[in-house]
C-alpha cells in the first residue's frame, strides 16, 4: 500500500507488495473507480485528481483552456473642437448644444431654401459677408451668424431652421445681389441715413433721419425699401462677427409730426419693419429715439406694455437738444465719435 505524505499532493512512499491472491474487482462507481479502492492505491485517484473531476463535472465551462475574449468596444470618434473667437466664448452650454444640432441640419436647410440648386447640400453660400458651409467646415464667424437665428427663436432648432430658410428664400426673391449694385440719389437718401463712428465697444452707429423731404423719399415705396435694405446690408457688413455682431441705431424725429406721415410713409415703415424683424435677427444692440415730439412719446408709452422685456431693454426714448441727447448717448459713444448736434464733439454730417 502507498502512503501519502502530508502536505505533498503528488509524492507517495513505496508500500509493501500486494498479496498474490486474486480478489474480484469491486463494482465501479460513476467516476470509473472501484467502490472499494483504498485511497492512495493504484486504482484510486489522488486528492488532486478527485478535485479535478469534481470541478469538471460541476463546471463544464472550465474545460476551455482559453476564456472567451470580451466583445470589442464600439469605437467612438473624438468630437472635433469648435473654432473660437471672442463672441463664441460667450456662448452658454445650452447654446452650444442647440448650435451643434442646428449646424447638422445646414445641408437640408440650404436644400429647402434653394430647391433648384443641385449642389445646395454641399456648396457654401455667403450671407452678411460670412460663409455658411454645409460640407462640414466649421468657422467661429459662421457659428455667430447661426446663433442669431437660434437666439431669435429661444434656441428652438426647428423654429430657427424655418427662420433661416425663409430668410434665404427672401434674399433670393428680393434679388439682393442686384439691389446692392443699385445707385440711389445721394442728395435725397443721403439725408435720410448715415453710418457715422463707433461706440466704445467698436459697434457701428447708424443714424436714421425722418425729418427731411419725406414726401419725395417715400413717393416710391419699393424704391425706398430697396434703398433701406441696401443701407441695412452696408451696416451689417461693418460687423466682423468676431468682436462685434451688433449695431447701435439712432432714430432722429426732429421736424416729424403725426400729420407729416402719409399713406406711403406708413406703408414703407410697416414693410421695412417686417423685413428687418423676419430676416435680420439679433443685430441691434441699442436703439435711441431722439428729438421725439411729446405726442409721439406718449404713443410709445401707450404701446410699451405690448413689447417684450428684451425689446424694451434695447430701446430708449430721449428728449430734444444736444444736452439731453448727449446725456443718453455719451455713456455708450465717445464724444469724438458723436456729432455735435447729438451732444458730442465730432463734426455734423
Amino acid at each position: 500500500m502507498a502512503t501519502l505524505v502530508p502536505g505533498a499532493t503528488d509524492t507517495v512512499l513505496p508500500s509493501a507488495p500486494a498479496a498474490a491472491e486474486t480478489v474480484p474487482a469491486a463494482p465501479a462507481t460513476e467516476t470509473g473507480v472501484p467502490a472499494d479502492a483504498e485511497p492512495g492505491s493504484a486504482a484510486a485517484p489522488t486528492n488532486s485528481e478527485l478535485h479535478a473531476v469534481s470541478v469538471k463535472d460541476t463546471h463544464p465551462e472550465s474545460l476551455s483552456d482559453t476564456p472567451a475574449a470580451p466583445a470589442p468596444a464600439e469605437k467612438v470618434e473624438p468630437e472635433e473642437p469648435e473654432p473660437q473667437n471672442a463672441l463664441t466664448k460667450q456662448f452658454t452650454d445650452a447654446e452650444w448644444t442647440a448650435l451643434k444640432e442646428f449646424r447638422k441640419q445646414l445641408p437640408d436647410i440650404l436644400a429647402d431654401a434653394y430647391p433648384d440648386k443641385k449642389d445646395a447640400k454641399t456648396a457654401p453660400i455667403s450671407m452678411w459677408g460670412i460663409e455658411l458651409n454645409p460640407s462640414g467646415g466649421k468657422s467661429a464667424k459662421e457659428s455667430v451668424v447661426l446663433m442669431k437665428f437660434l437666439r431669435a427663436r429661444n434656441l428652438n432648432v426647428s423654429e430657427a431652421r424655418e427662420m433661416l430658410v425663409s430668410t434665404l428664400r427672401w434674399r433670393q426673391s428680393f434679388k439682393l445681389d442686384e439691389v446692392m449694385k443699385e445707385e440711389f440719389d445721394e442728395k435725397l437718401f443721403g439725408k435720410v441715413g448715415n453710418i457715422y463712428g463707433k461706440d466704445k465697444e467698436g459697434r457701428p452707429v447708424v443714424y436714421n433721419i425722418y425729418g427731411g423731404n419725406t414726401k419725395e423719399v417715400f413717393s416710391d415705396v419699393q424704391r425706398f425699401i430697396r434703398w433701406r435694405v441696401q443701407f441695412m446690408e452696408k451696416s451689417v457688413m461693418l460687423l466682423d462677427f468676431e468682436n462685434t455682431d451688433q449695431m447701435i441705431q439712432v432714430h432722429d424725429y426732429e421736424g416729424v409730426g403725426l400729420r407729416s406721415r402719409d399713406a406711403n410713409s406708413k406703408n414703407a415703415a410697416s414693410e421695412a419693419t417686417s423685413i428687418f424683424g423676419s430676416h435680420y435677427p439679433e443685430l441691434l444692440y441699442k436703439k435711441f429715439f431722439v428729438n421725439v415730439p411729446s405726442l409721439m412719446t406718449w404713443v410709445f408709452w401707450l404701446f410699451k406694455p405690448l413689447m417684450s422685456a428684451n425689446t424694451l431693454a434695447k430701446m430708449s426714448v430721449v428728449g430734444s437738444g444736444p444736452h439731453a441727447i448727449g446725456k443718453a448717448l455719451l455713456p455708450h459713444i465717445d464724444a469724438k465719435e458723436l456729432p455735435k448736434r447729438y451732444g458730442g464733439e465730432a463734426p455734423d454730417f
